[in-house]
């Protein structure tokens, strides 16, 4: 690939055979697990296509809740050459030197259950202050209509008590739909008890005058993890019209081609408490890739969508916010792990993840995805170039 080629933006899934989605679940510093397998398989891109391919490149949507959705902002937003703002790679060195300033450790006796008690009844954990500011720097005037792929990011308005599904698509036909990429991620990171709620409006500056206002939490209250959010809005895109995604029929899942990946679950054997009901999300999550996991089989593509996911966490792993250097650490581990381990597919009945036979280890099928990738984008070149 060029240095300076733009991504799968200016390719539309019009010209190719797929329609491909990056899906990354909330879990606030478990966020170094998905980034530590997205770095793998930006680097397997890279040995395809050369140093300067980007995961933006390769993907229709790259779709994220909470810390999932920081992640798609680094890997979506323009830098001043209309390039990703981030590689892959640099993403994790973001959450090692921003973690512990994101969810600040407190002494000792705040940890009593007491203290704890208190703080449910005085607010959220954090003020959100180093985080908002951080995400301002990082995007700027950025808006998600601006972004060098597509994105979709989903919130939850806490007037309204409805989902908000902010996408890349639908803000460039609705302007109070086009907020600012800094106001979404902050939104869709406010986990209720961690972090206070986001009010901001937006405005169409076409004349029309009109404004609409946002009171918004933590996305992981409406799809902690988003893939099934991305695929219904990417079939929501075709079936209006968009001529980005013209086929002969648009909700045609055996075209899409899908990378999930998680932030990692408790043990099974580990029961929630009342406090952490923040959490709540992640057995929600399970739902979600049971019904992709179903979509897929029925489909028969199965090999079109691959879940990495990690089922197992145990102590301050499972934890969404303790940014400790050893914590941070060991989950960078796990996702380094992860990669080492077999293909797994989640039981339908169970729930439980379990290797697949035959399919190898999840670092060999990003391998085969980023030759699918790779292949799906210089069909596209080439179709484009012919007319």
């Amino acid at each position: 690939m060029a240095s300076g080629s733009r991504g799968m933006a200016a390719l539309p899934p019009s010209q190719g055979r797929l329609v491909t989605v990056l899906s990354i679940d909330g879990g606030g510093i478990r966020g170094l697990i998905p980034a530590t397998i997205i770095a793998c398989l930006e680097a397997k891109l890279q040995e395809l296509e050369g140093p300067d391919a980007r995961i933006a490149d390769y993907f229709d949507v790259i779709a994220g809740t909470s810390t999932g959705a920081l992640i798609t902002a680094m890997l979506a937003a323009p830098d001043e050459n209309r390039r990703p703002l981030f590689a892959a790679k640099d993403v994790i060195q973001f959450y090692l030197e921003n973690g512990p300033k994101i969810f600040p450790q407190r002494k000792a006796w705040f940890l009593s259950p007491v203290a704890k008690l208190i703080g449910a009844v005085m607010g959220p954990k954090y003020d959100g202050s180093f985080l908002h500011d951080k995400i301002k720097s990082l995007t700027r005037d950025v808006t998600v209509a601006d972004t060098v792929t597509g994105v979709v990011v989903p919130a939850f308005d806490i007037k309204y008590m409805q989902p908000v599904i902010f996408s890349t698509h639908e803000a460039r036909v609705e302007p109070l739909k086009n907020a600012h990429l800094s106001d979404i991620c902050i939104s869709t990171a406010a986990a209720p008890t961690y972090f206070p709620a986001h009010h901001f409006r937006t405005h169409d500056h076409d004349g029309g005058g009109r404004s609409r206002e946002f009171h918004l939490v933590d996305g992981g209250v409406a799809a902690n993890n988003p893939t099934m959010v991305a695929m219904s809005m990417l079939t929501k895109e075709a079936l209006r019209g968009n001529k980005d995604f013209n086929t002969d029929d648009p909700a045609e899942y055996r075209r899409y081609l899908v990378v999930s990946i998680g932030t990692g679950s408790a043990k099974e054997a580990e029961k929630y408490t009342a406090p952490q009901c923040a959490k709540w999300g992640l057995l929600r999550a399970d739902m979600v890739d049971i019904h992709a996991s179903v979509l897929f089989k029925a489909l028969r593509c199965e090999r079109n969508y691959i879940r990495i996911q990690d089922d197992s966490l145990t102590g301050d792993t499972s934890s969404v916010d303790i940014a400790t250097k050893e914590n941070m650490e060991a989950l960078i581990k796990i996702g380094q792990g992860l990669l080492k381990k077999p293909v797994a597919r989640v039981n339908i009945d169970t729930g439980v993840y379990k290797p697949v036979a035959g399919e190898g280890s999840n670092e060999e099928a990003l391998a085969r995805f980023a030759k699918m990738l790779s292949d799906e984008r210089k069909l596209r070149q080439t179709n484009l170039n012919s007319y």
